[in-house]
């Protein structure tokens, strides 16, 4: 049998595993590297060869298969339309058109200014007419005929031959109205297609009914996100710029509603002027979205559809977003115009409050959206305490939550502290200048959704210092569940006062991988070293901003690169001294897994061109690190010893060489939770979710 006659079953399976390979379950915490061999990994973790396809080969690759045969086709279209970026102004105005249709009034626009260049045409034809037949009595026939054969000529479709009847050249429908207005309309072509699957489930087990099959894309898309969108360079005044928008509210709610399965969303602040109540009710209501919070206290239960109703029949727009699956996860991350403020309000208003004081306080309904597990709203600073708090809880089944520099308050972590249902994995509350010390052990040490955490961020800096004492602290370390488990991956520590005694209160930390401890100038680079050899003996990247007097640059700029290579890279990184006449013993590895430091800019100044492999990578923006290039995953073992002319060790060396002009996605320890796939603090991106990530200092 050959590949054209393969079931379709056989094929969407291959499209299928084409799809897959782009989404990768193993975290690696290097950029991306493209191979320059066409090879695989044999076992996981792997830098190199890179663990899953880039974006860009998978979507070749499902391009390439439309273009086989129409059986490929109509295998590869769905996965080739699932994953959506968009990332040009002009490619969202084509992604709009293809998904819904060209804009109701833009057509009718086009109607009105076809029609008048038809009526300017012809009054020009009559004119000139007139003056060629002059005062001649058939000057009124050479008019009518005249202008009768211009428009024929011009106009072509509009007005057909007589020779060929109206009903063989378009079929009604699609002459009256349009087809582009029906198409723009979008009518309740669910309603017919649900109406359908009932009818195919009530049928007995043995009987085929052909699903019918709907054109539109929309229905294949399950991921958009506008992370690489923005309208920079396009020469545009700011007058045009605040006219003729791209992305508006309209145009983006209409393209939501033809996507019935979407499952992540991601925004930015270049398009949060269209997130508005409406757009709002459509990403936060999909699905059987709404429940009380007494019926989603236990994870797994089968929810209770509330969806508003009114007291004779249930609106048609809730009605379609009922049947529509509902958003897991959607990042709001920089949103702040507002309009997005004012549309949030008036959801929360409606929806999630149940009373609103005189002073502005809202007590949060028993109303909830448990489809929701992966929240990013990171940077939201418009958004008032009031508001955010029973906005954030309305999701009563979150696994990821960002609030880093929102305005948090303890009330909303005090009213978090107490769902059953929340099993937080990663969870930021990075630059919350509004939290308490008080507020922050409560929630670590007693409350119910903290006990999971594996990722935790409660970095500060110099401009929002963290507000946890000492005392709390080590109240944190010692009673935390998440901190004696010993199952942390991610944390980070920075502007945190963290004290030798801190140190000594941890307990082992065998898969901590990534730690922060940037802006604690009293702490003693020994005493890092120290804890990160008997604790944390896995760590591979440790943030030291501002951080130990022996990094102190302003003291004595020499005596830097001394201490840095005496008291951590050669203690941590370096393999002990091994000498052997016959050469039968291995020689041993470094005592941890430690290879990139990150750095004041002046610190690393001070290094110049590193030592031996040690190299230094500068990020797009003011971020750096100190890099071991000999260093790296490789089919499932992390090597120390790569040789030279490795493809993964040129790679490093070469962002070196680069001195900061790289993507944005360039960097390690990342700031910024990754909330549409799922990966959280250990994540990685690119695009303006990668520029918070890891090239912005805050």
């Amino acid at each position: 049998m050959s590949m054209a006659h393969l079931p379709h079953e056989i094929l969407s399976s291959v499209c299928a595993v084409a799809y897959e390979a782009s989404l990768s379950n193993d975290i690696s915490l290097d950029p991306s590297f493209t191979p320059l061999t066409e090879t695989t990994p044999t076992a996981l973790p792997s830098s190199y060869p890179p663990s899953s396809w880039s974006e860009l080969t998978t979507r070749r690759t499902l391009a390439s298969l439309c273009l086989v045969n129409r059986a490929w086709f109509n295998a590869a279209k769905p996965y080739l339309w699932r994953h959506i970026e968009i990332r040009q102004p002009r490619s969202w105005l084509a992604f709009v058109e293809q998904v819904a249709g060209p804009d109701p009034a833009e057509f009718e626009l086009m109607e009105a200014t076809a029609e008048r260049l038809v009526i300017s045409r012809a009054a020009s034809l009559a004119s000139r007419a007139a003056v060629a037949g002059g005062s001649s009595e058939g000057s009124a026939e050479l008019l009518e005929r005249s202008i009768q054969q211009q428009l024929l000529c011009h106009k072509g479709a509009l007005i057909p031959h007589d020779s060929v009847p109206a009903e063989l050249l378009t079929p009604p429908a699609s002459r009256e109205p349009s087809p582009a207005r029906l198409r723009a309309k979008s009518p309740v072509r669910w309603r017919f297609l649900r109406a359908v699957s009932d009818a195919v489930q009530s049928l007995e087990p043995d009987v085929y009914v052909p699903t019918p099959d709907d054109p539109q894309p929309g229905r294949h898309v399950h991921h958009l996100d506008f992370n690489h969108f923005r309208t920079i360079g396009m020469r545009r005044s700011g007058e045009e710029a605040a006219r003729s928008r791209f992305v508006t509210a309209e145009r983006l709610e209409r393209v939501l509603k033809e996507m019935p399965h979407l499952g992540s969303f991601g925004a930015t602040e270049y398009m949060d002027g269209a997130l508005n109540t409406s757009v709002l009710r459509e990403l936060l209501l999909r699905g059987k979205a709404l429940a009380f919070r007494g019926q989603a206290s236990v994870r797994g239960r089968q929810q209770q559809d509330v969806t508003m109703q009114t007291d004779e029949e249930m609106d048609e727009d809730m009605e379609r977003l009922k049947d529509c699956k509902g958003l897991q996860a959607l990042d709001l991350c920089g949103c702040v115009s507002s309009v997005f403020v004012q549309g949030l309000d008036e959801i929360v208003r409606e929806y999630f409050a149940d009373e609103v004081a005189e002073d502005g306080t809202i007590t949060p309904s028993e109303v909830t959206i448990p489809s929701i597990k992966r929240l990013g709203m990171r940077g939201v600073t418009s958004v008032p305490a009031n508001i955010l708090t029973p906005f954030v809880l309305a999701f009563t089944s979150l696994t990821h939550l960002d609030l880093s520099g929102t305005r948090c308050n303890p009330d909303l972590l005090a009213a978090l502290a107490d769902s059953a249902s929340v099993q937080l994995k990663s969870f930021a509350i990075a630059r919350c200048s509004r939290l308490t010390s008080e507020s922050i052990a409560d929630f670590l040490i007693d409350g119910l959704p903290a006990r999971t955490i594996t990722q935790l961020s409660l970095y500060g800096d110099g401009t929002f210092i963290t507000p946890l004492t000492e005392m709390d602290l080590v109240r944190i370390v010692k009673q935390a569940p998440c901190f004696q488990s010993g199952e942390m991956e991610y944390l980070d520590l920075s502007s945190c006062p963290v004290t030798s005694a801190v140190l000594d209160a941890f307990v082992p930390h065998p898969v901590l991988r990534s730690l922060g401890l940037s802006h604690i100038g009293s702490l003693p680079l020994g005493e890092v070293a120290k804890f990160i050899l008997t604790s944390a003996p896995n760590v591979e990247v440790l943030t030291l901003v501002n951080t130990s007097p022996e990094l102190a640059i302003h003291i004595s700029p020499r005596q830097v690169p001394l201490s840095l290579h005496t008291l951590l890279i050669r203690p941590l990184a370096t393999a002990p001294f091994h000498f052997s006449l016959t050469g039968s013993s291995a020689p041993k590895p470094p005592p941890t897994r430690l290879r990139v430091v990150e750095l004041t800019v002046g610190v690393l100044n001070a290094l110049g061109a590193g030592g031996e492999a040690w190299k230094i990578v500068r990020s797009k923006g003011g971020r750096g690190w100190y890099v071991d290039a000999a260093s790296g995953w490789e089919n499932g073992n992390l090597r120390r010893d790569l040789p030279p002319n490795h493809p993964m060790r040129v790679e490093l060396e070469r962002l070196a060489a680069s001195n900061g002009n790289v993507s944005g996605g360039v960097g390690w320890h990342a700031r910024k939770m990754e909330v549409l796939s799922g990966q959280g603090l250990m994540g990685r991106e690119d695009g303006l979710y990668g520029a918070v990530s890891f090239a912005y200092q805050g």
